[in-house]
């Protein structure tokens, strides 16, 4: 599944990747962001487990594309933003999603423990919209602190 949010004339800056159709409630909170800010993106959804040749094909020409930044998306074993860094040189931002029992804790220390070399930012446990914010300012875009 393929979706795109900009307009005609803008090619997508930021590639959102999921690991699963039950992430989209926490990536629509990045859309949200993105779209405020006039930001265009791209939203797939591959797996890092189901779909591994299709995350690194995606991953590995998302410079070529044309992209900036990737958002990955993932809970439990949270392999996908690893998996992305370890297959492009764009900034990668982690996005844990608070699933399974132990509610996304499991998916911030799977993607904050990264090995050198393959580095990956993180922000919060289904913090969505801070991974929009972080990829305004990757950008050079104005991402101001709410209230400021």
């Amino acid at each position: 599944m393929a979706m795109t949010s900009g307009t005609s004339a803008d090619s997508p800056e930021v590639l959102i990747l999921a690991g699963s159709e039950s992430d989209r409630d926490i990536v629509a909170k990045a859309e949200k962001v993105l779209q405020a800010a006039n930001v265009a993106y791209r939203f797939e959804i591959a797996s890092a487990h189901r779909n591994p040749d299709r995350v690194a094909e995606l991953a590995g020409r998302a410079a070529e594309d044309g992209f900036r930044v990737v958002i990955a998306a993932a809970g439990l074993a949270a392999a996908l933003p690893g998996v992305v860094a370890a297959h492009t040189t764009l900034p990668v931002i982690g996005l844990p999603v608070g699933a399974g029992p132990l509610r996304g804790a499991d998916a911030l220390l799977a993607i904050v423990m990264m090995p050198p070399g393959v580095p990956v930012a993180t922000v919060g446990i289904d913090n969505g919209a801070n991974a929009a914010h972080l990829a305004l300012r990757i950008l050079g875009r104005t991402s101001k602190p709410p209230g400021a």
